[in-house]
């Protein structure tokens, strides 16, 4: 995404007069006792504010975001949930980078504990977490290494030094300005911690983002148990994997296979040989014999979320050509479109029942909350929507299931089991 991951809208005034769901006839899951988090941002910028509110039940017809109990704050962007802990990679309390925690507290959402890195490079905070007492993340004031943490004391244990990994390539290249590992993409798998190598042209507050040296995008693999470097992997053809909000962009399906998005090699970020890849599940390479291009679907476009179940993959496609800047459409028009991809077909299908809505931005474009799986959809328009979809078991089609009318835009929607 652009440097604004966040859109800002009107607030909707829609009531959602019948609430059908889409899987009336399936077995329902188990829905297990706990408490509903609801995150909104009200403007469009690089850290938004905005606020969470906690609900006793699964929200229904029109909801505000805001009420005495809610939080407010910065950072209200998306998330990225581990379990029962909500985590975000900007505190609240000032949009500082870093990995910050969240706790429900007496009914009501409250700042827990933040773990701070350089606030100065962009990246600084993204991690990933193997388990409850052994994450990994990246600071800016040490790009070459990826730094080790507890996750259930949010503190630092100590880092791996990966330079020599990075300096495989590119040494005595002029044209590279800057360099780092895991700055916008971490990923845990078997055993392994997948990390991407950026070879940046520019050494500007934006370093590392749009700014490939190389045409193709490059993968460490780190060896959790031992912590060495063991290989470097790469997506051909392809520039910006991920990007550095909570927006991981990648996914894990069913079966253990990990799906990655590259957004394309457009120095504006607007796309152009944008792909999505898969690396197996029990292999360590990018998987040469598959990829979806979306050049092939929209030569001026790319993708932007990510959600990987059963051999189907849900994302955004954008029905226009992607324009940048403070006038374009990237972030603040209703042109991203809902698509079931299937894995082995390729075949790309328009969820149906749902609108043109706005980038998703750093917010999960699809969640799981009681079995249902739900994807987010907000509308510049006065009284469109503003709220999460649940999915048909199908993945063709999608029901509303709730109208936000008061906080902005909807970022984050998660269940905290008690």
């Amino acid at each position: 995404m652009n440097k604004v991951a966040l859109k800002s809208l009107a607030l909707a005034a829609l009531l959602m007069t019948t609430l059908v769901s889409c899987q009336d006839d399936e077995p329902k899951a188990e829905e297990k006792e706990g408490k509903y988090v609801l995150m909104t941002a009200s403007e469009r910028t690089n850290i938004p504010p905005g606020w969470i509110t906690v609900f006793d039940e699964f929200p229904s017809g029109n909801v505000s975001n805001i009420t005495t109990s809610s939080l407010q704050g910065k950072g209200m962007g998306g998330w990225r949930p581990y379990k029962n802990w909500l985590l975000k990679l900007f505190n609240t309390k000032e949009g500082a980078k870093g990995i910050e925690r969240l706790k429900i507290q007496n009914g009501t959402i409250v700042e827990d504990n933040f773990l701070a890195g350089d606030n100065t490079t962009n990246g600084t905070g993204n991690f990933v977490i193997a388990n409850e007492t052994q994450g990994f993340y990246w600071d800016g004031a040490d790009p070459l290494k990826i730094q080790t943490f507890n996750p259930t004391t949010l503190s630092r244990t100590g880092d791996i030094d990966l330079a020599a990994a990075v300096n495989e390539r590119g040494v005595g290249e002029a044209g590279i300005l800057y360099r780092s590992i895991g700055q916008k993409f971490l990923a845990v798998k078997n055993g392994k911690l997948f990390a991407n190598v950026t070879y940046a042209k520019t050494n500007t507050t934006q370093k590392g983002f749009f700014d490939d040296f190389f045409p193709d995008v490059y993968i460490a693999v780190i060896d959790i148990a031992t912590g060495k470097y063991e290989k470097t992997t790469k997506i051909e053809g392809t520039g910006s994997i991920a990007y550095i909000n909570d927006n991981e962009m990648y996914s894990f399906d069913t079966n253990g296979d990990l799906y990655i998005i590259t957004q394309g090699t457009s120095p504006q970020g607007i796309g152009g040989k944008s792909k999505i890849s898969r690396i197996k599940a029990a292999e360590t390479e990018v998987d040469k014999t598959w990829e979806i291009k979306m050049d092939d679907i929209n030569p001026k476009g790319k993708f932007v979320t990510l959600y990987a179940t059963n051999g189907k993959l849900i994302t955004t496609i954008p029905n226009t050509a992607l324009s940048g800047g403070p006038n374009g459409n990237i972030n603040s028009e209703d042109i991203w479109e809902f698509h079931m991809i299937d894995v082995a077909t390729k075949a790309v299908t328009k969820i149906s029942g749902v609108p043109a809505c706005t980038n998703t931005g750093a917010a999960y474009g699809t969640v799981k909350v009681d079995g249902k799986l739900l994807i987010r959809v907000n509308s510049t328009k006065e009284n469109g929507p503003n709220g999460y979809f649940e999915l048909s078991s199908d993945l063709k089609s999608a029901t509303q299931l709730f109208q936000v009318t008061e906080g902005g835009a909807v970022t984050g929607f998660y269940k905290i089991e008690l």
